[in-house]
C-alpha cells in the first residue's frame, strides 16, 4: 500500500498533515511514533533509530506433512529494541503474519514494555500458516523446526519468545523442548507456558484480566459509571474471553461478544459462563443458547458504552469509524484501531485506552514468570495478580497524568513515555 505524506515525510518547518491515512501495520505504528516524536521533540538521530528494526530473520521453515508431502512455511522473528533488556514478544501462526505485521509487532512490544515499565525491549515472530487446517503433530513438527532455526538469536537474556494469535502453552512448551535439546534445560527461554514446566500462575488469564485493570481505573479517573454498563467484545479467544468472564466484577453486563465465525448478542446481558461453554463444545460461540446472532461488524456498531476489540489488527478503521456509538473503546488487541480511525474517535469525543497500556497485562506476567525461573522459585497466583495490579495502575496513572498534564489524548500520552523512557536507555548504553 502506498503511503500519503505522513508525519515522518513532511518538510521540517511545515505543517503536519491533520488526517491519516490508511497505512499497513508497520507504517500505522510509525505513525503513532511519529507523532509522539514529534510531541517530546525528539531528535531526528534517534527516531532512525526506532522507526526501524535492529534485526529481522526471514526463515525458511520446512515441515513434513501427515500425508507424507513437504510443506515449505515462511517464519520470522524481527527484533525491535533491546536498550532496556531483553527482546520481548509473542509467536502467531496466521496467514496474515507477514513481514510487515511482525515488524509492527515488535515495535509495539518496545513501547509496550515501556510503559509498564518493565526491564524488556520488544520483538515479535511469526510463521505464515493456517494453524486451523493443520494436526497437532503438524503444529509440533512446525513449533520444533521454527525455534531450531531462530534458536542462535534467542537466549533468557537476549530474546524470550511468548504465546500469541493461534498459539498458547502448549506452543511454548515444545518450544521450550526444542530449545533445551540443543542448549540444555532452560525453562526461562519462553514464557506462558505449562504451569508444570514452570509457567506461572496466573499467566494464562493475565493479558485479560489486565485489560479488566485498565478499564476499572479509567471509568474511575474519567468519571465513567461501570455498575450496569454494557460491554460488547470483539474476538472470544484466549484474551476476550477471559475479560468477558473478569469484566463482571466491576458491575458491568457483557451483551456481545464474537469469534471468526460470527457474533452473539443479548440486550439483557450474556451468560458468559454458558457462551464460554458452549464455544469449547461446538468450536464457536455461534448459536449459543439465549442469544442473537449478530455479524462481527454489527457488534462493533452496537450501541454500548465499552467496546473491546480484542481479535486481530484493524477492525476500526475509517470506514466503521464514524459508527462506533460506545463512549470508551479499550484496545485488548494490537492495534486495532487505525491511525485515520483513531482521528475520528477522537473527534467524536470518544475515549481510547491504547493498546500499549491497556493489553500489557500479558508481558507484565510474562516478566514474573521469567523472573520466577531465573530465581527457580515460584509465586502464588495471588501475589502474581497483585503485582500485576499493581503495575497497570502505575501505568494507567502515568500514561493519564501526562495526558492531562499536556492536553493530549491517552494514546500519544503512552507513545511519549515509552520513547522518553527508551530514548534514554539508549543514551545511557551510549548507543548514540
Amino acid at each position: 500500500m502506498q503511503r500519503e505524506e505522513t508525519v515522518s515525510e513532511a518538510e521540517p518547518g511545515k505543517p503536519r498533515p491533520t488526517r491519516a491515512p490508511e497505512l499497513n501495520p508497520f507504517e500505522a505504528v510509525n505513525y503513532f511514533f511519529d507523532r509522539a516524536a514529534d510531541h517530546i521533540g525528539l531528535k531526528d538521530e534517534m527516531r532512525a533509530i526506532f522507526r526501524s528494526s535492529y534485526r529481522e530473520l526471514t526463515v525458511q521453515v520446512p515441515v513434513r506433512m501427515d500425508d507424507g508431502h513437504l510443506e515449505v512455511f515462511t517464519g520470522y522473528r524481527v527484533q525491535h529494541n533491546a536498550a532496556r533488556g531483553p527482546y520481548k514478544g509473542g509467536v502467531r501462526y496466521h496467514p496474515d503474519a507477514d513481514l510487515d505485521e511482525v515488524r509492527a509487532l515488535a515495535s509495539l512490544m518496545t513501547w509496550k514494555t515501556a510503559v509498564v515499565d518493565i526491564p524488556f525491549g520488544g520483538a515479535k515472530g511469526g510463521v505464515q500458516c493456517d494453524p486451523k487446517v493443520m494436526s497437532v503433530r503438524e503444529k509440533e513438527r512446525l513449533t520444533r523446526r521454527f525455534t531450531q532455526t531462530i534458536s542462535y538469536i534467542l537466549g533468557i537474556n537476549r530474546d524470550i519468545p511468548a504465546p500469541d494469535v493461534n498459539t498458547d502453552a502448549q506452543t511454548m512448551a515444545w518450544m521450550m523442548d526444542a530449545y533445551s535439546s540443543r542448549y540444555g534445560y532452560t525453562p526461562a527461554i519462553v514464557t506462558g507456558k505449562p504451569v508444570e514446566l514452570g509457567g506461572s500462575f496466573g499467566r494464562a488469564a493475565a493479558t485479560g484480566r489486565g485489560v479488566v485493570y485498565c478499564l476499572e481505573d479509567a471509568a474511575r479517573d474519567l468519571d465513567i459509571n461501570l455498575d450496569g454498563a454494557t460491554v460488547a467484545v470483539q474476538g472470544f479467544g484466549n484474551v476476550g474471553s477471559w475479560f468477558a468472564r473478569l469484566v463482571g466484577d466491576l458491575g458491568c453486563r457483557v451483551v456481545a461478544v464474537s469469534d471468526v465465525r460470527g457474533a452473539v448478542y443479548n440486550p439483557n446481558g450474556l451468560e458468559i459462563p454458558a457462551v464460554f461453554d458452549w464455544s469449547n463444545e461446538s468450536g464457536s460461540v455461534v448459536d449459543a443458547p439465549g442469544t442473537e446472532t449478530i455479524t462481527n461488524d454489527e457488534l462493533l456498531e452496537l450501541d454500548v458504552d465499552v467496546l473491546v476489540p480484542a481479535a486481530l489488527d484493524r477492525v476500526i478503521n475509517e470506514g466503521n469509524a464514524d459508527r462506533i456509538k460506545a463512549r470508551i473503546v479499550v484496545e485488548a488487541a494490537n492495534h486495532p484501531v487505525t491511525p485515520a480511525a483513531d482521528e475520528v474517535l477522537h473527534r467524536a469525543g470518544k475515549i481510547v485506552v491504547p493498546d500499549i497500556l491497556a493489553n500489557a497485562g500479558g508481558v507484565t506476567v510474562s516478566y514474573f514468570e521469567w523472573v520466577q525461573n531465573i530465581q527457580q522459585f515460584r509465586w502464588e497466583e495471588e501475589q502474581v495478580n497483585a503485582e500485576l495490579r499493581k503495575t497497570m495502575s502505575r501505568a494507567w496513572s502515568n500514561v493519564h497524568g501526562r495526558a492531562t498534564v499536556d492536553a493530549i489524548p491517552l494514546r500519544l500520552a503512552a507513545f511519549a513515555i515509552a520513547l522518553e523512557k527508551v530514548e534514554y536507555a539508549d543514551r545511557l548504553r551510549g548507543y548514540v
